[in-house]
């Protein structure tokens, strides 16, 4: 069937794709001219693995197709996916809903009859109520259906993600939507079993926001309890494994580190709460998270100062990793932000690592250093601080690493780095939720052997499965 989807962004550029890879017609359409021209000649917007190839051969198979007139992306349409950004409102809280009620407004006149309406955007409790009306105002009643269907996209996975979901979740008021969704999913998925929920469609825009609230709560609950580890001697990634082992608690988002950020759980957080508040509810659990993590992120900066004996006046600092993430280029909320606003405000020199995000980030940061290598950042600095988990710091040569540096610092605020490679090489490291001495490795006979070699594999495979940003809705 055809498929019309409005904006080009993080979810509309990848859903689009993905449904031209399972065969539809898939019309993109977007204001930004520029943003087109360059899709049309398969240059991305945006950074997802794996996208860019996958965009170039559905074109070239001419399943998918982008322009900038929206009557001709809506002729034909079955489906209408409306995936515009829905912002955080500068000094409210809640989410800025106007490019989805302008969408509404932009496309009802051209809308093909019988067709349905998908909101993918995230959205709170009753926008599609509305866009219903809106449409509504121009279109006659029963000749066109509004559904939500949210969107589960983690950035860096996000392929993978929409062709192989955990779920699909799809909200609808009538049947002719509900079959069409269902046959939108249904075969694909059938040879997965993947859950497809059908449920009202208030229901189906409240799920998008509860899961994020919780997998938010998660990643704040372990990072609280790393803070407990560092001051009774514990190590959080122990603690993690023995609770993610049980299944009703699961490995997944109990990795600690510097606090929560990217494109969705920031802004979805807040937009829960205002919605909450405006239905005399108080989510409490979810206003202490939110709390929590803003909290932590700026107190990562007091780790470093601390490490450097609590002076970082005149100090370099290496910055090693900048996005909210590996495999994105997305410095929306991301922890390093604060972390080095802060630090310069106590008169650190940055100098700043990152494979893909430099320049995303020289947009939000200034008075930075940038290197285009992890040992050039690392060079002469006084500290190195590991803010985002990419593969390239994570097999950093950290001999090499020393060789370059001023002062032999470390501060792992990702905990991926060997505290007893650093520590053997001379250098002062202090990682989340582990105290500053070597760990004691169990080595008392081949039995107790063993069991430190199976509790060390199965924590690897945890970590895998489980790192929260790379888990990020």
């Amino acid at each position: 069937m055809k498929i019309a989807v409005i904006g080009t962004g993080y979810v509309g550029l990848v859903s689009g794709t993905c449904f031209a890879e399972w065969g539809h017609e898939v019309v993109c359409v977007d204001k930004d001219a520029q943003k087109i021209a360059g899709l049309k000649r398969g240059v991305l917007p945006i950074y997802e693995p794996g996208l860019d190839e996958l965009v170039v051969s559905n074109v070239n198979a001419r399943r998918l197709g982008f322009t900038c007139h929206l009557p001709e992306a809506l002729k034909g349409a079955a489906i209408v996916l409306i995936a515009v950004g829905t912002p955080t409102r500068a000094g409210h809280g809640d989410a800025d809903l106007s490019f989805v009620y302008m969408a509404a407004r932009e496309l009802a006149p051209h809308l093909e009859k019988g067709a349905v309406i998908v909101v993918k955007s995230t959205v709170p409790v009753g926008t599609g109520d509305v866009v219903e009306k809106i449409v509504g105002s121009i279109r006659p009643a029963g000749s066109f259906s509004v559904a939500s269907n949210p969107e589960f996209l983690r950035e860096g996975v996000a392929i993978r993600d929409f062709l192989e979901p955990d779920r699909v979740v799809i909200g609808v008021e009538d049947d002719p939507a509900r079959k069409v969704l269902t046959a939108l999913y249904g075969p694909p998925l059938e040879a997965r079993d993947t859950p497809i929920v059908v449920t009202r469609r208030r229901t189906s825009e409240l799920i998008k926001y509860a899961a994020n609230a919780f997998l938010a709560t998660k990643i704040t609950f372990i990072n609280e309890l790393a803070d407990l580890c560092e001051e009774v001697g514990s190590d959080v990634s122990e603690l993690a494994l023995g609770m993610g082992l049980d299944k009703r608690i699961g490995a997944s988002f109990l990795n600690a580190g510097p606090g929560y950020g990217g494109s969705c759980f920031p802004k979805d957080t807040l937009a829960l709460l205002r919605t909450a508040q405006d239905h005399g509810i108080a989510l409490r659990l979810v206003e202490e998270t939110v709390t929590a993590n803003e909290a932590r992120k700026r107190r990562m900066a007091l780790k470093v100062m601390e490490a450097l004996g609590g002076e970082v006046e005149g100090a370099t600092i290496a910055v090693l990793g900048l996005t909210f993430k590996p495999d994105t280029d997305d410095m929306r909320d991301a922890p390093s932000v604060p972390l080095i606003e802060t630090l310069q405000r106590f008169g650190a020199r940055i100098r700043a690592y990152d494979p893909i995000g430099v320049e995303n980030a020289s947009r939000v940061l200034s008075d930075i250093a940038f290197c285009d290598d992890p040992y050039e950042c690392v060079r002469g600095a006084d500290a190195a601080v590991v803010v985002t988990e990419w593969d390239s710091i994570r097999d950093l040569d950290l001999a090499r690493v020393k060789g370059a540096m001023k002062q032999s610092v470390l501060i792992d605020l990702r905990n991926v780095l060997s505290q007893a490679v650093a520590e053997s090489l001379g250098f002062q490291i202090t990682a989340i939720g582990r105290s500053a001495s070597k760990r004691q490795e169990v080595v008392a006979g081949a039995g107790s052997h063993a069991i430190s070699h199976r509790i060390g594999g199965i924590s690897n495979q945890a970590r895998i499965g489980g790192s929260n940003e790379r888990m990020e809705s």
